[in-house]
């Protein structure tokens, strides 16, 4: 029934059309060929249950998306923000042949039966390369190309602003978008075909295929009105991945345009304090392998840099003596840095430090955010930078006791919800308002997501409790194993899990009070157990002699090396 509905809408609409609305989108990864799955249906987007949910699926998703090979297929619940609740799952027991052109070919049923949205299916797919600037002094300056069709070709700048610069430059890594203009003289004008016009940015996108535009090569241009583009120089060469956040991960570093990791032969805190300056992060708390960050670096990717040796006060790490001569380094080798997270949001003045009146930090000064276009993605924001759960209430502020007393620093604030840090969100000018205290912005957040294991020799040892809504409880071992107890161990900070027999489990007692979480299902690849797919907390068919106990090594010296006792 989906291949006839396709079949006639190609029919009536021809390809043109087609081409350019796509039925299906990836939500909340780092760039449109990474996330959780959502398709259209009589104009709703919904997710899809990933019951049977295999890589002939994401190719297939892949190709529709114009995204390089199928990579993986990650449970769509490790992609934040988590759907909405009263977003409908419309689609279940998918399966493609993997040869399908759009996800819509493939066999489904939309009669959707007992699956939440714990069970969101996901795709990661290869990013690839759509645009690049041509005929400049170096890959971040030079005439805009996109690549179409197998093809590159130019961009008219009828339409052209700054704005769609910035996603450019953003796009390429580059640095801020310094110059555009009409381009080029005669010797570098393009010469084949003019893909784009009338492009349309926000300068919020991740990508310029996904600002509005004019039909793929119907325009009335000619190359005397190619697009010219400058960005800065990369602001930075460094960058950490694979983390809980933008200040802890795997180091790579940037050569001729080319990312790559480092080697950790001589890696210490100096290496990881310059690496913390350069990315505007707190100071250096420890030097960890990269390999426990996933995904690890590809194969193909190289280890650019070995022996490096700072001093501690450089700006940069390409100020530090460093050997790109890289001999005998694998990326079982890949170094990593873990810096402090800069404060720069508080919540003040409620029970805890996730409920209160917000207040950001500038200029060294924390002052409070005027509830004028504040909603609850802008809190969104704020309860994720916080490590807090999601937002659950925001309003205006306060009685006259919680009221701020600083700078309003903040109005305006238009928050998408996906932003990793407030400032990251469109707003009004700093300090420039006309809001009182009256207005300041009030938001409140679940708890954290915590865990611990009990009744063992240390913190690596013991019964698996979790956190939730204050109390704690257990964890039911339906379906439980080693990629369950890996994800366990890497979050505290242990070394990797050990066999526990059901007779050795005993010796940590059985838990009394709630049970909260049962049929656990992690990839290995997850930070924290809160990003596996679960029953809802406190479903289970469960007693505590079926509690989980987790063993982990106290560190693991082959991956952590000098690893402190307490890192924290």
């Amino acid at each position: 029934m989906a291949r006839l509905f396709f079949l006639i809408v190609a029919f009536f609409t021809g390809p043109d059309i087609l081409e350019s609305s796509s039925h299906v989108r990836l939500v909340g990864g780092p760039h449109r060929c990474e996330g959780r799955v959502e398709v259209q249906r009589n104009g709703e987007w919904g997710t899809v249950c990933d019951d049977g949910w295999d890589m002939n699926d994401v190719a297939v998703v892949c190709r529709e998306l114009g995204c390089g090979a199928a990579m993986w297929t990650p449970s769509g619940v490790i992609y934040k923000p988590l759907a909405d609740e009263d977003q409908k799952v419309l689609i279940q027991d998918v399966k493609c042949t993997g040869v399908e052109e759009n996800l819509i070919q493939c066999e489904q049923d939309e009669d959707v039966y007992s699956c939440s949205h714990n069970e969101d299916a996901g795709a990661k797919c290869e990013f690839p390369e759509t645009v690049q600037l041509v005929g400049g002094p170096g890959r971040c300056k030079g005439r805009v190309e996109v690549k179409h069709k197998g093809q590159w070709g130019t961009v008219c700048k009828a339409g052209w602003n700054l704005s769609a610069a910035k996603v450019v430059c953003r796009q390429l890594g580059c640095g801020r978008a310094i110059l555009t203009q009409r381009c080029c003289s005669k010797s570098t004008q393009g010469q084949g075909p003019i893909w784009l016009s009338e492009v349309s940015c926000s300068g919020k996108e991740a990508d310029l295929q996904d600002c509005p535009s004019g039909l793929w090569g119907k325009n009335n241009c000619t190359h005397d009105e190619d697009t010219w583009v400058e960005c800065e120089e990369s602001s930075s060469h460094v960058r950490l991945v694979g983390g809980p956040h933008r200040c802890e991960g795997r180091v790579e570093v940037q050569r001729n345009g080319e990312w790559g990791t480092v080697c950790d032969d001589g890696w210490d805190m100096n290496d990881v304090a310059v690496v913390c300056r350069e990315l505007g992060c707190g100071a250096a708390i420890w030097t960890p392998s990269g390999v426990i960050y996933k995904p690890l670096a590809d194969e193909d990717q190289k280890v650019l840099i070995q022996d490096v040796n700072c001093t501690g006060v450089e700006e940069n790490l390409i100020q530090c003596e460093q050997d790109e001569d890289v001999y005998s380094c694998s990326h079982n080798e890949d170094a990593g840095a873990k810096c402090e997270f800069p404060e720069t949001v508080q919540l003040v003045g409620g029970p805890g430090r996730c409920k209160g009146r917000v207040e950001v930090k500038h200029k060294g000064q924390w002052g409070t955010v005027c509830k004028a276009g504040w909603n609850l993605s802008a809190a969104k924001v704020v309860c994720r930078q916080l490590g807090c759960g999601r937002a659950i209430l925001t309003q205006r502020c306060c009685s006259k006791s919680t009221q701020g007393q600083g700078p309003i620093w903040l109005s305006e604030v238009s928050c998408s919800g996906k932003e990793a840090d407030l400032q990251d969100c469109p707003s009004g000018l700093w300090g420039k308002n006309n809001c009182t205290h009256d207005e300041d912005t009030w938001v409140e957040c679940e708890d954290p997501f915590q865990l611990r294991l009990v009744g063992g020799e240390s913190k690596c040892s013991g019964r698996l409790e979790v956190l939730h809504k204050g109390e704690w409880g257990t964890v039911c071992d339906d379906g439980w194993g080693e990629k369950e107890e890996q994800v366990v161990c890497k979050q505290l900070g242990c070394g990797e899990p050990v066999f526990v027999s059901a007779k050795d489990r005993r010796r940590f007692g059985f838990g009394n009070g709630r049970i909260w979480l049962d049929d656990v299902y992690c990839s290995g690849q997850e930070q924290s157990l809160e990003q596996c797919r679960h029953r809802f907390w406190g479903h289970h068919n469960c007693n505590h002699r079926e509690d989980v106990a987790v063993d982990c090594l106290e560190h693991n010296p082959d991956l952590l090396g000098a690893l402190p006792a307490d890192p924290e």
